[in-house]
């Protein structure tokens, strides 16, 4: 076992909600090996993974203030726009790291995407499922820079298997490997539990403004012609959980981990964003899914087409989504789990 008073920092970018929860099965599996982690995020990401652990001490990080324009066409664009801003939180980020490593005494720093969250003097570990950073025609330019950051650091967990088939194709498959880059399995907050179907669709919002909001609008028109019971959680963390019943569909604001798994595991199918972190959860618990990616994020777009192409889950652009697009997803054989457990001890030594 451990030291007992190993504290280990775990800082998730707050980009949706897909790097928080990812890092949810990381912080229990911390506390199970006799670690103290220290939980440290901004803004949503941050809520959540208080709610989801209120007794572990919370830091807040700098805000990348990522946002999407209304059009997903002018999403690089506006990345450019954004990147003062982000390069300024990251070197905001490295300053308050070196001074929490004293304060707080960090024995180990995992960091889900977070590029400032980095010590030359303490283990620190990056988790990401984008060694290539697709961004059309500059691919090239913002892969080669990440995978310039990834090398900073002592070792890269990749959350997905080595080989083929596997959930995040090129996007996190190098032609040439990187040294320190770890496969350590897909990560899914998520168990598979057989229970009595409740609803015959569940739909699960997630991601950044302004897109979030203009998909719920467009489903809660398409919904109501669509025949059967539903589940839609719209994913606003907010303090008070709201529930609405409307005719066939119960709505939620949010949910948490354990009433989240609940519903997955009742429900027939699922509509979604095609995030990677969703991928993750759906292949834990084999799911006919539906997606429909955030419009001109190259990454969710890229992972759609992929499964889409293996013959595993449809997908439809935003602007074209029509309820009876779901009919097509029995013609597609859903997410299979790939049942390969991190060796959680062996991953942590570098923190030993």
């Amino acid at each position: 076992m451990s030291h007992p008073t190993t504290n280990i920092l775990i800082t998730p970018l707050n980009w949706g909600l897909g790097h928080a929860t990812r890092c949810i099965p990381i912080i229990r599996e911390l506390e199970k090996n006799g670690f103290i982690p220290i939980i440290a995020s901004d803004g949503m990401a941050l809520d959540l993974l208080r709610k989801e652990f209120p007794h572990l001490l919370a830091l807040e990080m700098p805000s990348y203030n990522i946002q999407y324009p209304k059009d997903g066409a002018y999403l690089r664009w506006k990345m450019i726009q954004n990147s003062p801003k982000m390069i300024w939180a990251i070197y905001q980020e490295k300053q308050i790291i070196s001074r929490w490593i004293t304060q707080y005494d960090i024995r180990g720093i995992i960091s889900d995407n977070r590029l400032g969250a980095f010590s030359k003097k303490t283990p620190s570990v990056f988790i990401t499922h984008q060694l290539n950073v697709l961004s059309g025609n500059t691919t090239w330019l913002t892969s080669l820079l990440h995978q310039n950051i990834i090398q900073k650091y002592r070792e890269c967990w990749v959350p997905d298997v080595e080989g083929t088939p596997n959930l995040s194709g090129k996007l996190g498959h190098l032609k040439k490997p990187i040294h320190n880059v770890r496969y350590i399995g897909p990560l899914s907050r998520m168990q598979k539990n057989t229970v009595e179907k409740k609803y015959d669709l569940m739909v699960i919002l997630s991601g950044p403004e302004p897109q979030r909001s203009i998909l719920e609008n467009q489903l809660k028109k398409e919904i109501l012609k669509y025949k059967g019971k539903v589940i839609f959680i719209k994913g606003i963390l907010e303090r008070e959980q709201k529930k609405e019943i409307a005719e066939h569909v119960t709505y939620y604001n949010f949910m948490h981990s354990g009433e989240l798994q609940q519903a997955f595991n009742e429900s027939e199918m699922i509509l979604c964003r095609s995030g990677y972190t969703t991928i993750m959860d759906l292949a834990h618990l084999e799911k006919k899914s539906f997606f429909i990616p955030t419009p001109g994020q190259y990454e969710q777009e890229y992972l759609a087409r992929k499964l889409k192409k293996e013959g595993l889950v449809p997908y439809a652009k935003q602007n074209d989504f029509r309820i009876r697009d779901l009919l097509k997803a029995d013609l597609y054989r859903g997410l299979q789990n790939f049942n390969n457990t991190p060796d959680w001890e062996k991953l942590f030594n570098i923190f030993r």
